[in-house]
């Protein structure tokens, strides 16, 4: 087995998770867990649903591995997964009623950074502005560097969507910043 100072490398330990090892999977979820938090706790801005969606992606990971392809990286596959979650929960939740936790989700987050006297960057803030479905294509292009074409195949849209809502998006917030 490859391994390095105990713990494998990210290719081994897919290709093990796939034929049904156990550890390496465990493996995987561990090392890619801080990344998926932290990327849907800025695409929910709402600390409740991220650890909901994180602990439900992990589930959809275990469940799927068998079917992951290795055209991406691990990591990218869990965004991916965490992603569609995230997107139809805001789907049902538009059909049931508007969102209307939105600002509250915001002051909680705002009140932790507080407490631990950190920074609420006005980038988030304005991020927060923004609709979900507007709001997920600007953080994957501008804050995780995803391409176009990645980014229509995350979010299952077609490419002229993607670009239509970063550019939207764009907009949006430099009219919130003022600039």
């Amino acid at each position: 087995m490859e391994a390095i100072a105990g713990t494998m490398d990210e290719e081994t330990a897919v290709r093990l998770a796939i034929r049904g090892d156990e550890q390496a999977l465990a493996e995987l979820l561990r090392d890619n867990y801080a990344l998926l938090y932290r990327y849907l706790l800025k695409v929910t801005m709402h600390k409740a649903m991220t650890e909901d969606l994180v602990q439900e992606t992990m589930v959809k990971a275990i469940e799927r591995i068998g079917s992951f392809q290795r055209k991406s990286k691990f990591s990218t596959w869990l965004i991916t997964i965490g992603t569609r979650l995230y997107m139809d929960e805001m789907r049902k939740k538009q059909r049931e009623r508007k969102w209307q936790t939105g600002e509250q989700a915001l002051q909680a987050i705002r009140f932790e950074t507080a407490m631990r006297q950190e920074e609420w960057p006005e980038m988030l803030e304005a991020l927060g502005t923004l609709s979900y479905d507007i709001r997920v294509p600007v953080l994957l292009k501008y804050y995780y560097g995803y391409a176009y074409d990645e980014i229509a195949a995350l979010l299952d849209i077609p490419m002229g969507t993607v670009k239509s809502r970063l550019h939207n998006g764009l907009k949006q917030l430099r009219k919130e910043l003022g600039r």
